[in-house]
This record gives structure tokens, sequence and C-alpha cells, in this order.
């Protein structure tokens, strides 16, 4: 029987990272992933996907990714950088593999697959949240005849041309999927609050170094003093051009879903051909339920190291397991400490 010292569950930029360090230390790692090509979750966005930093602020450690054509790099070419990160640093990957369940026995993890179960002194869960979107529960949902899609299930807009399209969430992802649906659809904007755009001259650069600020304990605004937060919608391109056709016009939620659209709270109907849920998602820790630590969606952690399971760690869910830890430049902070922390452990 094969025993690893280090499973990582996850091969995106999260597990890629992770193995970035781990190639350093004499510890033999394996990387399982699901998807049967580079790109992790970047695989399940739409086609027409733009980061919001430049090459140099949309990098994993180590090497940064070749300049790209615009300003900020597509979705294609992030996923080429991810396949070109992987060869580079030849990580023992094997795909595709699904991860049905985790188990601990006799001081080990059993990760059971459909490749066959997988051991390991340690194991780092690294799956993220696009397999586990987010819908929140409106009345009469049900009766809805229309079409209702998640943004993960989003690809481009053709199917909803000449449509009265309703668009759920005021993130970036609802910002640009509304800048391009309305071009060729008569669209509505949801949002929970009033959503916040950031001035033009703020994108991911600046939140890369509040992430790397806030790491080493320390804050930063804008010097206009407009505070930067990761919630914000940062003015790319296609949001730029849907401000000047005047369409990032937001109204607050519905009341409830009837046969053919919505009742907003004055108890006006209003008619709609499908809904974009833009909604966010939750973290994918399906595969650990066995081990008895997921409380409301989380696993308690300490940095990103479990506080019940001393042997897991759980890297890249967003801000319970490390300030922008979701995110590309700040994956690579908390992927460090990670590693730290395991070779410690198996030094001992």
């Amino acid at each position: 029987m094969k025993v690893y010292d280090v499973i990582i569950i996850g091969g995106g930029q999260a597990g890629l990272s992770v193995a970035y360090f781990l190639r350093r230390s004499a510890l033999e790692y394996l990387i399982l992933d699901d998807h049967k090509e580079a790109g992790g979750a970047w695989l399940e966005t739409w086609d027409d996907l733009k980061l919001f930093s430049p090459s140099e602020y949309s990098s994993l450690s180590g090497w940064a990714m070749p300049k790209s054509n615009e300003e900020y790099p597509t979705k294609a070419e992030f996923i080429k950088y991810l396949s070109a990160y992987e060869n580079r640093y030849d990580f023992p990957i094997q795909r595709p593999v699904k991860v049905f369940q985790v188990e601990k026995e006799n001081g080990l993890f059993i990760t059971k697959t459909d490749k066959g179960d997988f051991y390991s002194k340690t194991l780092v869960s690294a799956t993220g949240t696009a397999n586990k979107p987010f819908i929140p529960k409106y009345p009469n949902a049900t009766h809805f005849s229309g079409t209702q899609i998640h943004s993960v299930n989003y690809s481009n807009s053709d199917k909803f041309k000449d449509k009265n399209v309703l668009i759920v969430g005021g993130g970036n992802s609802g910002a640009q999927i509304l800048a391009e649906v309305s071009k060729v659809a008569h669209t509505k904007w949801v949002t929970s609050n009033e959503p916040t755009f950031l001035p033009n001259d703020i994108d991911g650069r600046y939140l890369f170094n509040e992430a790397t600020l806030k790491y080493l304990g320390k804050t930063i605004k804008h010097s206009k003093d407009h505070s930067v937060s990761l919630a914000n919608i940062v003015m790319v391109k296609s949001v730029k051009e849907a401000r000047s056709r005047d369409v990032l016009n937001a109204v607050r939620p519905f009341k409830e879903f009837y046969e053919h659209g919505v009742i907003w709270n004055d108890g006006t109907k209003e008619q709609f051909d499908a809904v974009i849920w833009c909604t966010g998602f939750r973290a994918n820790l399906n595969h650990l339920e066995s081990l008895n630590l997921t409380e409301n969606n989380k696993i308690n952690t300490e940095g990103t190291r479990s506080i019940k399971e001393s042997n897991l760690w759980l890297v890249g869910y967003g801000n319970w397991t490390g300030f922008a830890s979701a995110t590309i430049y700040g994956v690579g902070k908390t992927a460090r400490e990670t590693v730290k922390e395991i070779t410690a452990l198996l030094k001992r």
C-alpha cells in the first residue's frame, strides 16, 4: 500500500500553489483533479470573462503570467498559463479523478475515488466553490415557466437575444454578465444593496496590495480615501461600456415569482423570459462530510489548518482560510504557510 506524505484534492490555482511550495521539500505528494485538463474552476466560467488585474498581478508563485495582448487577460489566456505552469514545474497530477469521500483510519487519510483509494499522512483540500453554486430561495420559484441558470452555467449571450432577462447579483460576475447580455436583450439588474463601483483607476493591483499588507497585519486605503474591497465592482472595459449605455442601474430584490416573471414588493408584476443568478458559491466540502468537521458549510480553521483534525488543511475557499485566499494573488501566501506547517508536522 503506497502512502503519500500529502494528497492535494483539486488541481486549480489553490492546489497548484500548494504544490509549488511542496516541490521545494522532500515530501512525496500527489494532486487529484476532477477535470480532464488544466484550468480548475476557470474551465467553468463564461466565454468572454476578463480578469480584473493586469498579467503581472494575475500570477501564481514563482512564475509570472506572460503579458496579455490587452490590459486584462482573458479566460483563455489564464487557462493557458495554468497549463504551462503545471508543465513548467512537472507537478505529479492524476486526472480526471473524481473524489467521492475522505475517511480517516489508523492515522491515515483514505481518499476514495473512481480510480481507487489513495492513502496519505496529511491532506490538503483545495476544491474551491465552483461545484457548489448558490441560488437564494424565493417563494414560487418553481412556478416560473422561464429559464433559470446560475452564472456557472452561463457561456455567452446568444440564447438570450431579444429576451427579457433578469440578472440577480451585485458582484463582478453580475456586472460583467449584465454588460454582455444587455447588448442583445432587455435586462433588469437586481442587487441586495446599491452596487459599489471602484473608481476607473482602481483594479486588482490595489486588491493585490491590500492582500499583501493585510497578510503583514496592516491596512491600506486608496489615496482618494476610497476603501478597497474584494466585493466592489472593477470597471473593466465591458463594464465601462455598459455604463456608457446607462444599463448599470440596479434595483432591490423582488418579493416572489409567478408563472411568467416576478412580483415586486409593491405588488407589480413584470414578465421575464429568463433569470441569470450571479449569486456566488459555497465551499465544496462534500467529500469531507464523513470526518464530521463541517459546521455551517465551513470547517473551523486556524489559518488554513483544521482545528479538530490537525492533519487536514483547507486552501483557497475564501477569507475564512486567509484573506483573499480564493483569489489568484492571495492564494500564494496561504499556500506557503500551509506547506510550512505540513513540513514541520511531518518532520516531527
